[in-house]
């Protein structure tokens, strides 16, 4: 009986990790004036810089700097935009491809 209940409490936060990782569409009707700052110091060479991006949070995006990341071999990090349909505006994500 242990067992089983171990099972269902895994399959369930499993679930919820699953479903917390899934990216909505979050529209907005203006889109939002990316800060300004000063990008810092490469830490080392060949560091590969990761401009910032949005994410939707209390109803609003809310912008996360950008820092500087390791590279990764045979790929290259592709910076993240803003998508203008009927609906007003959505951000894309930014990642390696």
């Amino acid at each position: 009986m242990k067992t089983i209940s171990k099972i269902g409490i895994m399959t369930a936060l499993a679930g919820s990790l699953f479903l917390s990782a899934c990216e909505g569409s979050y529209y907005v009707a203006d889109q939002p004036v990316e800060p300004v700052y000063e990008r810092p110091i490469a830490p080392y060479a060949g560091a590969v810089w990761i401009d910032g991006d949005w994410g939707y949070s209390g109803g609003r995006y809310v912008y996360h700097r950008g820092y500087w990341s390791g590279p990764r071999s045979g790929r290259a990090y592709a910076r993240g935009s803003w998508e203008h349909t009927s609906r007003g505006y959505r951000w894309h994500r930014g990642g390696w491809r």
